[in-house]
């Protein structure tokens, strides 16, 4: 389970790092090489495409990290619950806090995903 946990944390990471570079790169002004065109077809860059691979990435490591987050939580409670019958039902209300919060981290990363589409 820990190599897993730590080979999903490193593809994370990897795929975070990567949409840093590429964000900064466009916030500085930097654009693609533009291909060969003759003088007739202009065609006009934009930074669509980038905004939404960093939306996308954004949303996905988020994704992860809540599912893995929300799988340990839960693994985690029903082991808890089986050990203390007594008090599974403060357990269970526990966890459903946890997920909540969990769950709002994963919220936030959707509307900052749609902030960086829609307004920068």
């Amino acid at each position: 389970m820990k190599k897993t946990s730590r080979i999903i944390l490193t593809v994370i990471a990897a795929m975070l790092v990567a949409s840093l570079f590429s964000a900064f790169a466009f916030a500085e002004g930097d654009t693609l090489p533009a291909p060969e065109v003759p003088a007739e077809q202009d065609v006009p860059q934009d930074s669509t495409g980038v905004k939404a691979v960093a939306a996308a990435v954004a949303v996905a490591s988020v994704a992860a990290a809540g599912a893995v987050g929300m799988a340990v939580a839960i693994s985690k409670c029903a082991s808890a619950m089986s050990r203390q019958p007594e008090i599974a039902e403060k357990i269970n209300s526990s966890m459903m806090l946890g997920l909540v919060f969990i769950e709002t981290a994963m919220i936030y990363a959707l509307i900052v995903a749609i902030l960086i589409i829609f307004v920068l």
